[in-house]
């Protein structure tokens, strides 16, 4: 018996010890982080819910005013993927914003993206992007009837959420993030949505794009869904993917097609070109795939 109880103090030590190390990460982490997200943002955003919502604008050429996307970052925060994702959308005619939802936290420590998207408030990431919204719709290079929103990953459950708060949105597009809707939710939606999902994706299951999709159609919304076997979770990772023949591209040539409906755009849209090699996507294990659903596709819905 006294064996068997060291064994367990041991194993609850062992336990201990690596959650608080674990905890001691995400705050450290946390510390180090400061300063990435001011380091990729070019402007400040009065907010009237909290502190200016800082944010990264890539402008396409021309005078306008230009149909507009607000680009919502993934579960990391925003960095320098999301900022080249802007400006390779803002190549083919829209201005593009990508705010930082989440008050200059931007990390590539997956216990602190999980800590991240677990703390955020849904009502203060809503109330920082309907400040960009209205700020947007007072810039004179913007046309402020063509207001679309897209997201990736936790930024596509942002993007649906939005959507929802503000009717007066143009068109909603989500990479692989999902929110629990009802057919009357949906219905206050003024504009198509796209869904992007991977058919391998571990983090939110084919019945649930099935369920987001049949309730779209019990409220009548126009949308396009499209689901690309094989592919993981945030398999859209990087504009160098984008560039490459493979499901990447075809996925944004579909955002572009989508967009250029929605938003009645009137230049001449560019799909993005090959620029050879193989894409790969980004391995999901089927353990962090769990943690991402409940974290990023369930919280906050």
């Amino acid at each position: 018996m006294r064996i068997i109880r060291r064994v367990l103090l041991w194993v609850v030590a062992i336990i201990v010890a690596l959650t608080l190390t674990l905890i001691a990460s995400i705050a450290v982490e946390g510390w180090l982080g400061n300063g990435r997200v001011d380091a990729l943002t070019n402007t400040r955003i009065a907010n009237p819910s909290g502190p200016e919502v800082r944010a990264y604008v890539a402008r396409p050429a021309g005078a306008g005013p230009h149909p507009t996307v607000i680009m919502v970052h993934e579960w990391w925060g925003l960095n320098e993927q999301i900022v080249k994702k802007a400006d390779e959308l803002a190549q083919s005619g829209y201005l593009v914003i990508a705010p930082d939802t989440l008050r200059g936290s931007s990390t590539s420590w997956i216990p602190r993206a999980l800590y991240q998207v677990a703390t955020a408030d849904t009502a203060q990431v809503t109330g920082d992007v309907d400040a960009v919204y209205t700020w947007l719709g007072q810039q004179p290079d913007v046309a402020a009837d063509r207001i679309a929103i897209l997201g990736f990953c936790y930024g596509g459950r942002t993007a649906l959420n939005y959507s929802l708060f503000n009717p007066q949105v143009a068109a909603t597009a989500t990479f692989y993030g999902m929110a629990e809707t009802t057919p009357e939710q949906l219905r206050t939606l003024r504009g198509p949505v796209l869904g992007i999902w991977g058919g391998a994706d571990a983090s939110i299951p084919l019945s649930e794009v099935n369920a987001l999709e049949a309730n779209l159609s019990a409220a009548d919304v126009t949308h396009t869904f499209r689901v690309f076997d094989g592919q993981p979770h945030a398999f859209v990772a990087s504009v160098d993917q984008i560039r490459q023949p493979g499901p990447q591209q075809d996925a944004w040539n579909e955002l572009l097609t989508f967009l250029n409906s929605a938003l009645n755009q009137s230049a001449s849209i560019t799909p993005a070109q090959s620029i050879g090699g193989q894409s790969t996507g980004v391995n999901q294990t089927t353990l962090m795939g769990a943690l991402h659903h409940v974290f990023v596709c369930k919280l906050g819905a």
